[in-house]
């Protein structure tokens, strides 16, 4: 195609392909590709599946210019495994957005324009697709202060799963009438939470809560175009002219916007997505809401409880369902459950709207308190992890809890940027958005050696009912694909812990086992003062070395093709 722009007239902005749509964007012959299928770096996780692995991975990067500008766009080709990301297509993603922020810092502002057609993490490889969406996140966090990102969703696949987190931490979103933008897919929700919370086969009421009108007429999205390539790209290019937005403007950094449109909804009682708009309007800006009311929260045993007050002390409950305690150096946070909880879908430990938002104030909060203390005695910040997933409701996707996460995800990078060592310990379940709203921003993931431990990208049953598959066949594979495995030593053993500490008992742990852990912390939150700010060290520790070798061969790629200015 040797003119998109002129022959683009009468085609969808999805008729063409990845590659395609890319150079739809930029100036007329100012696109080269960056770690292209001549590369020959592909997963290598699908062939031992059945699956042909694709030389592109499903994305395409491609730097340009638009009306001059330097960018790179990240084009996502949902026809290859629904978009999905694993480890290959992640790193190529994280890559290019790590090199825009290399170029702007040294003095030329690259902007990054996302084609998030995604269904989110690619279950074939799980653990890696789980933590390419963690660093892809810290990535845009890292640009953003730099130069413009901008994401686009334009079809019926939509933006879906993790990489709808990195989604509400862009500076502008771009949707169209097909486009669509949430958290969790709707037949996710259905299995997790049955019919009754979510049909998957209304398409009418899919696109009520995810569609792209609703999404910009509820503040959510800021542009919403035909799905014409030439609208598009004068939406992206509108976008990009506006600039950089100004430090505490971002949806992510707005807690105040989040917290009241929280309290505008009754769990109970929730309005009809129609409604929202009238309530909230496409301004993403506080509205009148009545006071949060207090609640009281009977104490709930569970690991992430007995772990927070063996190593903090007795904690605070800042909501029933989010517990802090303070030491003298480190302040420690767990999400709990709560029976109470008005929201029904996170009454066991899960993530939801209001842990999210507490989340995000409790961490900025202490950001706040350190600002006058030296950056090296600023205290660290301990997550413990056991959260069964993010919540799965219909409430929580009308609400738009991409964003609410995204706000949590905001806040532990800024933690980790202003000097506070973020460290995560794993005590018990760590899920999906659950984990990534609460662990995977960390400089360092620690983990107890227990079978009661277990981190994946989806719960098994759901898993295997996505994949078309059967919970048997998903164990099999998991012996032969180690990122499928549900085994903790094995998730270790891909370079993401920093540590596994073996117990006697996780669930009622000795002083033996709590002295252990605490060394391990200690040992974690010296080694993040002297380590990067952002994320990537994951790729240099010895496991990652054996087991992240694409990884680390897209790295050398972007090295090579993309060198610092």
């Amino acid at each position: 195609m040797t003119d998109p722009q002129r022959v683009a007239a009468g085609r969808g902005f999805l008729d063409y392909d990845s590659q395609a749509r890319a150079e739809v964007l930029l100036d007329a012959g100012s696109m080269r590709v960056v770690c292209g299928p001549e590369d020959r770096i592909t997963s290598p996780w699908l062939a031992p599946q059945g699956i042909v692995p694709r030389a592109d991975d499903g994305v395409v990067i491609a730097r340009g210019t638009v009306d001059g500008r330097p960018v790179v766009v990240a084009s996502i080709e949902q026809r290859f495994l629904g978009g999905a990301l694993g480890e290959v297509s992640g790193a190529k993603i994280t890559e290019a957005v790590r090199s825009a922020a290399r170029d702007s810092r040294a003095g030329v502002p690259t902007a990054a324009i996302l084609l998030l057609e995604t269904g989110g993490v690619r279950l074939q490889e799980a653990h890696l697709g789980l933590n390419a969406v963690a660093e892809l996140c810290s990535a845009v966090l890292d640009l953003r202060p730099l130069a413009p990102v901008i994401g686009v969703a334009a079809g019926d696949l939509g933006c879906f799963g993790g990489v709808a987190l990195a989604a509400g931490l862009c500076t502008r979103f771009i949707v169209t009438p097909r486009g669509r933008l949430g958290l969790n897919g709707p037949a996710v929700i259905e299995h997790e939470a049955g019919v009754a919370e979510f049909d998957s086969s209304d398409r009418a009421l899919i696109w009520a809560i995810d569609g792209g009108e609703q999404r910009q007429a509820t503040g959510l999205a800021d542009f919403l175009v035909a799905e014409d390539p030439d609208d598009i790209r004068e939406a992206v290019r509108a976008a990009l002219a506006a600039g950089v937005s100004p430090a505490g403007t971002h949806r992510s950094e707005r807690l105040d916007v989040l917290a009241s449109r929280v309290a505008t909804v009754d769990p109970a009682n929730p309005p009809q997505p129609r409604e929202l708009r009238a309530r909230w309007g496409a301004s993403y800006e506080p509205v009148d809401a009545p006071r949060p009311r207090s609640r009281g929260g009977i104490p709930v045993p569970g690991r992430g409880r007995t772990w927070l007050t063996a190593l903090g002390g007795e904690p605070t409950a800042v909501i029933p369902s989010v517990l802090r305690a303070d030491a003298d150096d480190a302040v420690y946070l767990a999400v709990v459950s709560d029976p109470d909880n008005p929201f029904h879908r996170a009454r066991h430990g899960e993530v939801g709207l209001t842990e999210s938002l507490t989340l995000a104030r409790t961490i900025r909060s202490v950001i706040a308190e350190d600002q006058t203390r030296e950056r090296d005695r600023h205290r660290a910040i301990v997550a413990i992890v056991d959260v069964p997933s993010q919540a799965y409701g219909r409430v929580e996707e009308m609400v738009g809890l991409h964003q609410a996460i995204a706000t949590t995800i905001d806040a532990y990078h800024a933690a980790r940027v202003a000097g506070h060592p973020v460290i995560a310990l794993v005590v018990g379940q760590a899920y999906s958005g659950g984990f990534l709203a609460h662990g995977l921003q960390a400089h360092k993931i620690l983990a107890l050696d227990d079978p009661g431990v277990e981190i994946h990208a989806m719960h098994r049953d759901t898993a295997a009912r996505i994949s078309m598959g059967s919970v048997e066949r998903l164990d099999e594979l998991a012996e032969i694909v180690p990122p499928l495995s549900y085994d903790v030593r094995v998730w270790a053993d891909l370079g993401f812990c920093a540590g596994l500490d073996g117990v006697g008992d996780a669930d009622t742990p000795t002083p033996t086992d709590v002295d252990s852990a605490r060394r391990a912390i200690r040992d974690a939150i010296a080694a993040a003062r002297r380590g990067p700010d952002d994320l990537s060290n994951r790729m240099d520790s010895p496991a990652a070395v054996r087991n992240r070798a694409a990884s680390r061969a897209v790295r050398d790629v972007f090295a090579r093709e993309w060198p610092a200015r």
